[in-house]
């Protein structure tokens, strides 16, 4: 069987994520400049070949103090560590639309491997011609298993910044 290979529509994606902040809201971000591929083969993504880049000095949450403060190296460290890199190992059909992707998540120089939710909203023609797909991931990692350790103690217990961080991920590929 023949394969397909599919890049994603920047304009139509969005890489975000979400973490607590004084351990009772979430602060959200998102990385702006990333880029992702998927082969596969024919239209069917079951262990399709997954591989996505994001630029960590792309990160935007809105406000630049913060933003600078993740770019430094309390956190990302991005002079010395510019991406975020993840590479599929698997990817497992678990129902009509819902996958499990496993893979390798790479950040701040450390490799481990995750699995996200993946759920698979189907194949349209845009007005252009372009047949697209869409998918909508989620999963958690834990930052510090990262080497992500920042931190500020709480005067009332706790800490600044939650330990877990939500992915959410909207996704459009290009057939091409």
């Amino acid at each position: 069987m023949s394969t397909t290979k599919w890049v994603i529509d920047p304009t139509h994606s969005e890489i975000g994520f979400k973490v607590k902040h004084m351990m009772f809201t979430n602060v959200s971000g998102k990385f702006q400049k990333f880029d992702a591929a998927i082969v596969a083969e024919g239209d069917d993504f079951e262990n399709a070949d997954i591989e996505f880049t994001g630029a960590i000095d792309s990160i935007s949450t809105g406000n630049a103090d913060r933003d600078g403060h993740l770019l430094s190296a309390d956190f990302f460290d991005a002079a010395k560590y510019p991406t975020i890199e993840f590479k599929a190992t698997s990817v497992k059909k678990e129902d009509e639309g819902e996958y499990q992707i496993s893979g390798d998540l790479t950040l701040h120089g450390f490799t481990k491997p995750v699995t996200l939710a993946a759920e698979y909203s189907g194949q349209m023609k845009d007005p252009w011609g372009n047949t697209k797909a869409g998918f909508a991931l989620s999963g958690k990692i834990n930052r510090k298993d990262w080497g992500l350790n920042w931190n500020s103690a709480l005067e009332t217990g706790g800490v600044l910044v939650g330990e877990e961080v939500k992915l959410l991920i909207e996704l459009q590929f290009i057939k091409q």
